[in-house]
């Protein structure tokens, strides 16, 4: 019987990249999405047709009713849970904070932050043994810029990844006796889609001489350290940040 994984904003980038790979490794994985839904259902076939499962449920997960949806949708559709990557994340037009608005930095942290808590819950309830559960594995996502804090660029967005880090920390020691490991992903610059969202979609490429390695990662670099971190193969790892950086 197949370990479900769920994995959020799993339609594009890092997320797809991942869901490929766990479905490859045998696991049952259910890919939500908030908008996406041909690229997702295109995703979804992808995988069936490499012989793997997987489903996918639309979803907003800084909406509370739609985070209830979403696991309601596992809940019918799959065989319990085992692990949850906390990978939906956005990024606003690159700016210096004097020109954020409130309401951008109500969504960056609504999405980036309150999302990640609120599905590692929902994720909690099902996995905790303390429940019944299974146990399990829980995987946040965060970013490099937490280094730096990219200003005059995205401050909103590295000090959101900032508060993940921390969650990742609290939660991994307060789940620890519920059998379920918490750890988080730090990527650097990555070749995916996310750039465009700033405003300049050859982002990654531009900076690549600030790397020690002088090359942009790819998608699938990052999601073999996730694979790694879901699986029992890091069954003694929890309240990790993994870099994925390229030794930035």
């Amino acid at each position: 019987m197949s370990k479900t994984i769920l994995i959020t904003g799993g339609a594009r980038g890092i997320g797809a990249a991942t869901a490929k790979l766990l479905a490859q490794a045998g696991y049952a994985v259910c890919i939500n999405y908030r908008n996406k839904h041909e690229v997702a259902e295109k995703l979804v076939n992808e995988i069936h047709a490499l012989g793997g499962t997987a489903k996918c449920v639309a979803g907003d997960i800084s909406n509370e009713a739609d985070v209830r949806s979403i696991f309601d949708f596992l809940e019918s559709n799959f065989d319990g849970l085992h692990g949850l990557v906390n990978n939906a994340g956005i990024l606003s037009t690159y700016s210096n904070l004097a020109g954020m608005s409130f309401e951008r930095l109500h969504q960056i942290f609504a999405v980036n932050v309150i999302g990640a808590m609120m599905c590692s819950k929902e994720a909690t309830r099902l996995m905790s043994t303390k429940n019944g559960g299974p146990g399990g594995s829980i995987v946040n996502l965060s970013t490099a810029f937490v280094k730096s804090g990219a200003p005059d660029m995205a401050i909103d967005y590295a000090s959101s990844k900032g508060a993940v880090e921390v969650f990742t920390l609290g939660l991994s020691k307060e789940l620890a006796s519920h059998g379920i490991r918490v750890n988080a992903v730090r990527p650097g610059m990555i070749d995916t889609e996310i750039h465009a969202d700033g405003g300049d979609p050859n982002r990654a490429d531009k900076a690549k001489h600030f790397v020690p390695m002088k090359r942009v990662g790819e998608a699938i670099e990052v999601a073999q350290a996730i694979s790694w971190l879901i699986s029992d193969k890091a069954t003694y790892c929890s309240g990790s940040i993994l870099e994925v950086s390229g030794g930035v």
